[in-house]
C-alpha cells in the first residue's frame, strides 16, 4: 500500500501535468537554449572580429636546420599521424608577410621543426598599400636626400607624416576635383547626344547648342589639365620622398618606397596603452576608409554607407505602401472570398525565397521598367543603359517587395485591435472616414506599424541573394550620394556589408587573411542592424506612450 506522502506526490504530479505546467517549462527551456546559442554565436563573431585589430607580438622562429623566420602566431592545430605509433602532431600557423618574396602571407610550421622562438624588439612591421605587411629590421631611412640611422625614429615619423599629407592631397584631388570634372564632362557628352537625337531642333539650333557645349567643354578640359598637372606633381613628389632599407629574416636586403607605406610600428616594443591606442586607430580606419588589396585590407566605409542607404530607401518605400494596402484591405474593401485570398497570398509571400525576388527584380524592375525608362527619357544614351542596369533604386524596390508582407500583416493586426466603438463614435460626432483614419486610427496603430518596420529592417539589412542580381558590386568607385548635382544618384551600383562578407569569405584568393575580416564585417553588420532596430524601437515606445490615452 502506498503511503500518504507518496499518494500526495502522485496527486501533485498529476495536477501539475493536468495544468500543462510541464509544457511551460519545456518552452522556457527551449527559449533559454536558443538565447544561449544566439548570444554564443554573436559573442564568437564579436570576439574573433574585433580581436583582429589587436597588435600581436612578432616572433623570430628558428628551425632545426637553422633557418630564421619572422611572423605573428595566428593558430595552432593538433593532428594524429598515420604511422603505427599514432603520435600527436602540432601545426602552427604564422603570418610571415612579405608576400612578394614568399608568395603567401601565411605559412604552416611543424612544431617539431621549430627549435626556439624569441621576440626581438627590433622587429618592425611595415603596413603597405600593396603586397600586405612586411616583417623585418629597418637599417636606415633615405628621406629627401638625407640618410638617417635606426637610432633616429623621429625622422621616420616625420617622413611618414609628410608622405601621409601628400597622399591626402592626392586623395582629395582624385575624389573631389577630378571626380567632379569627369562627371561634368560626361554630362556634356550626354547632352551632346541628346541634342543630336532631338528631331524638334533644326541644324542651326543644334549648331548653336553644340557651340555652347564646345566652349563649356573646352573650359572644363583646361581646368582638368591644370588639375592633372597638380596631381602628377604630387605623385612625383610622393615617389621622390625616399625609401627605407629593410632586412628580411633571411638577411636579404630590400628597399620599400615611402609612398607605398601606410604605417610602421614595432609591436614588441609596445605596452598595453600603446596597443590599446593602436587598436582603436585600426578600428576607426576599418570604419571610415575605403577597401584595398581586393577588399582584404583597409576599411569598409562604402559598404557601410551602401547598406544604410539601401535600408533607409527601402523603409521610405515599404512604409506607405504597407500602410495603404493594410488600410484598404481592412477599412475599405468588402470582406469576402477575394479579400481572404489576397490575405492568404500576402502571408504566403513572406515565405518565398529571397532569390526569387531577386530574379523578379532583375526581370521586372531592371529589364522592363529600367529599359522602358531608358527608351522614353534616355534614348539618346542607348545602347548604354542608364536605369536599365542594376542599381540602388531597383535594389531598394526589390527589398520593398520582399518586406512588404511583414508591414501589411503588422499594420492589419493593429487595425484589428482598434475597438469598433471608436470608429462609430468619431463618425457620430461628424468626422469623415478619412479624418477618423488620419487623426485617430493611424496614430493609435503607429506602434504596430513600427513593429512591422523593425521586422522589415531586420530582414532587409541581412539580405544578399537578391542584391547580387539587382545592384550590389564588389567595389563601387562612387557613392550614391556625392557633391555632384543632383547629389542623389540612384542609378549607381553600390557596395553592401552582406555581399562584402560573401566576397571576402568565399572569393578571396588569400583565405587566411580574409577570415578575420569576415568576422569583423559580420560583427559590424550585426551592430548596424541592432542600432537601426533600437532606434525604431525607441520611436515605437515613444509613440505607444503618446497615444496610450486613446486606447
Amino acid at each position: 500500500m502506498p503511503s500518504l506522502k507518496q499518494t500526495e506526490q502522485t496527486r501533485s504530479w498529476s495536477q501539475w501535468k493536468k495544468n500543462g505546467e510541464h509544457w511551460v517549462w519545456v518552452n522556457a527551456s527551449a527559449v533559454a537554449i536558443c538565447l544561449i546559442m544566439v548570444i554564443g554565436l554573436i559573442g564568437l563573431i564579436v570576439v574573433r572580429g574585433l580581436g583582429h585589430f589587436w597588435v600581436n607580438d612578432v616572433q623570430q622562429i628558428q628551425l632545426q636546420n637553422g633557418t630564421l623566420w619572422l611572423g605573428e602566431q595566428i593558430d595552432t592545430e593538433k593532428s594524429i599521424t598515420n604511422d603505427a605509433k599514432q603520435k600527436s602532431k602540432t601545426q602552427i600557423l604564422y603570418k610571415v608577410g612579405n608576400r612578394e618574396e614568399y608568395s603567401l602571407d601565411f605559412k604552416w610550421f611543424d612544431g617539431e621543426q621549430i627549435k626556439n622562438t624569441t621576440k626581438p624588439e627590433w622587429v618592425a612591421v611595415i603596413e603597405r598599400y600593396e603586397w600586405g605587411n612586411a616583417y623585418g629590421k629597418i637599417t636606415n631611412l633615405h628621406w629627401q636626400g638625407k640618410t638617417y640611422g635606426i637610432n633616429e625614429p623621429q625622422a621616420l615619423d616625420n617622413a611618414l607624416q609628410a608622405v601621409q599629407n601628400i597622399r591626402e592631397k592626392i586623395h582629395t584631388i582624385e575624389k573631389n576635383d577630378i571626380g567632379r570634372t569627369n562627371y561634368q564632362l560626361n554630362e556634356i557628352r550626354l547632352e551632346r547626344k541628346k541634342i543630336k537625337a532631338d528631331n524638334s531642333l533644326n541644324e542651326i539650333q543644334k549648331n548653336k547648342f553644340y557651340a555652347q557645349l564646345y566652349h563649356k567643354e573646352k573650359k572644363i578640359s583646361a581646368h582638368y589639365q591644370e588639375i592633372k598637372k597638380e596631381l602628377d606633381k604630387h605623385h612625383k613628389k610622393l615617389e621622390e620622398q625616399g625609401y627605407v632599407t629593410f632586412v628580411l629574416s633571411d638577411n636579404k636586403s630590400k628597399q620599400i618606397n615611402l609612398g607605398h607605406i601606410v604605417r610602421v610600428y614595432f609591436p614588441n616594443q609596445m605596452d598595453v596603452v600603446d596597443r590599446t591606442l593602436f587598436y582603436f586607430e585600426k578600428l576607426w580606419e576599418f570604419i571610415i576608409e575605403d577597401p584595398r588589396e581586393a577588399n582584404t585590407e583597409g576599411g569598409i566605409f562604402p559598404a557601410i554607407f551602401g547598406t544604410v542607404a539601401l535600408v533607409m530607401l527601402m523603409t521610405l518605400f515599404v512604409t506607405p505602401l504597407g500602410i495603404i494596402t493594410a488600410i484598404y484591405l481592412r477599412e475599405y474593401t468588402r470582406q469576402g472570398l477575394i479579400v481572404r485570398i489576397i490575405r492568404i497570398s500576402v502571408n504566403n509571400l513572406a515565405g518565398v525565397p529571397s532569390i526569387v525576388y531577386g530574379v523578379f527584380g532583375l526581370g521586372f524592375f531592371v529589364y522592363f521598367m529600367g529599359g522602358s525608362i531608358d527608351e522614353l527619357f534616355y534614348s539618346f544614351n542607348l545602347p548604354s543603359p542608364t536605369f536599365g542596369s542594376p542599381n540602388m533604386l531597383w535594389a531598394s524596390l526589390t527589398l520593398t517587395l520582399l518586406t512588404l508582407p511583414v508591414v501589411i500583416v503588422s499594420t492589419e493586426e493593429g487595425l484589428n485591435r482598434i475597438p469598433r466603438a471608436i470608429r462609430e463614435g468619431s463618425l457620430a460626432l461628424g468626422s469623415t472616414k478619412f479624418e477618423v483614419l488620419w487623426r485617430i486610427i493611424i496614430p493609435m496603430i503607429s506602434p504596430s506599424i513600427m513593429t512591422g518596420i523593425i521586422l522589415a529592417i531586420a530582414r532587409a539589412a541581412g539580405e544578399v541573394a537578391p542584391l547580387m542580381l539587382v545592384g550590389v558590386v564588389k567595389l563601387a568607385p562612387d557613392l550614391v550620394i556625392d557633391g555632384n548635382a543632383p547629389f542623389i544618384h540612384l542609378d549607381r551600383q553600390f557596395m553592401h556589408l552582406g555581399f562584402h562578407i560573401f566576397d571576402v569569405g568565399f572569393q578571396s584568393p588569400n583565405i587566411e587573411a580574409a577570415q578575420p575580416l569576415v568576422y569583423a564585417t559580420a560583427a559590424l553588420l550585426i551592430f548596424i542592424i541592432l542600432l537601426l532596430n533600437i532606434t525604431t524601437i525607441i520611436i515605437r515606445n515613444n509613440l505607444r506612450e503618446k497615444y496610450k490615452a486613446l486606447e
